[in-house]
């Protein structure tokens, strides 16, 4: 009796082993099928394709589909002078862009002594990063808050703005409807890197980012590179409907 008794206990705790793994491999699959689901978009542009992630629908997505595509950019001959950044006062306030920028960017504007346009300062919220920046103008201050090209200079250059003539390029340089006031640092790592290769770390600003370049290379003609498309489709697939921001330049 006790060797049959031991014997069955031992099959009950071989069946109990089993059984565990079984459900251990079926968590196991539950869980790659999900991590696979997750990531194979992000690593294959084929997967991406087939999954829908490149689907979206909107202004901002029906005019990046009109957009030229171009694989070969050519950044050569580039020189950030060629734009004239601050070298204009359009609407003849006497400040240059960046304080007309930050004017409209920042809240609780103080405006320097004697001055109606220099910004003295002011609180950022930063679409970039989702942080609150208080900007006090000075040597050592000053950059916290920079002004960033949306669609930066060089992406311009490559994307068609080196056959432009002197004038477009200066207004393209200072057209507000492409500048952002932004932290310092985030526009530091950004550099003239196009969506392929940079999104704000706000993901809550990311769609109207993408749907303000695509406006921005609407404007000007400015082609897209493939990966580039990709990257946008792919954040405008989570932001249905999205449009492009009006042009109040």
């Amino acid at each position: 009796m006790g060797r049959r008794s031991n014997s069955y206990f031992r099959r009950r705790r071989r069946r109990n082993r089993l059984g565990e793994r079984i459900v251990a491999l079926i968590v196991a699959a539950v869980l790659l099928g999900v991590t696979a689901g997750t990531w194979l978009p992000k690593v294959s542009t084929t997967v991406a394709r087939v999954t829908g992630q490149y689907a979206a629908t909107g202004t901002a997505a029906e005019t990046l589909q009109k957009l030229v595509v171009d694989d070969d950019p050519d950044a050569s001959g580039y020189s950030r002078d060629v734009f004239g950044y601050r070298t204009t006062d359009d609407d003849g306030n006497g400040c240059d862009v960046r304080d007309d920028v930050l004017a409209r960017d920042l809240t609780d504007v103080a405006y320097k002594s004697g001055s109606t346009c220099v910004v003295q300062s002011g609180v950022l919220d930063d679409p970039y990063t989702g942080a609150d920046i208080r900007f006090t103008r000075g040597q050592a201050t000053s950059s916290a808050v920079q002004i960033d090209h949306v669609v930066a200079l060089q992406n311009a250059w490559q994307s068609g703005a080196r056959d432009w003539d002197s004038a477009k390029l200066v207004e393209y340089g200072n057209d507000m409807y492409n500048l952002l006031a932004v932290d310092g640092t985030a526009n530091q790592e950004k550099g003239s890197a196009s969506a392929a290769y940079w999104l704000p770390t706000n993901g809550d600003f990311r769609c109207e980012y993408v749907a303000l370049q695509i406006g921005v290379k609407d404007k000007y003609s400015l082609t897209v590179t493939s990966a580039e498309k990709d990257a946008m489709l792919s954040v405008l697939h989570g932001c249905p409907a999205q449009e492009i921001p009006a042009d109040n330049s």
